[in-house]
């Protein structure tokens, strides 16, 4: 019985690091996005499709290359950079749909 609570506790914990972690990126990423100049809602609705689309190893390459972000050339050129075709589709389809207001 006490290997089975401890296992449902760990389970838990685990559990609340996974959305705490995607929580939290979705948090930066919404804010970095903001910083540089787009708005609010196309800023949180970027945020809502990278962190849904990609894993936190991609999120976190692409975070990497923070200087070319400052555009929506640049942040293209740092996703192919990258070299993972999802980051690039998810990206670039993210950019066009958030800033049109076609995404929710």
């Amino acid at each position: 019985m006490r290997f089975l609570r401890t296992f449902f506790i760990l389970l838990g914990l685990a559990a609340m690091l996974w959305f705490a972690a995607h929580w939290y990126a979705q948090y930066r990423i919404r804010t970095a996005f903001a910083e540089a100049g787009m708005s609010d809602k196309a800023a949180a609705c970027m945020a809502h499709r990278l962190t849904q689309r990609l894993s936190l190893l991609q999120i976190r390459k692409l975070q990497a290359l923070r200087e070319e972000r400052k555009t929506v050339g640049g942040l293209i050129r740092a996703a192919r950079r990258i070299d993972d075709g999802k980051v690039v589709r998810v990206t670039s389809s993210s950019i066009a749909l958030c800033t049109a207001g076609l995404a929710q």
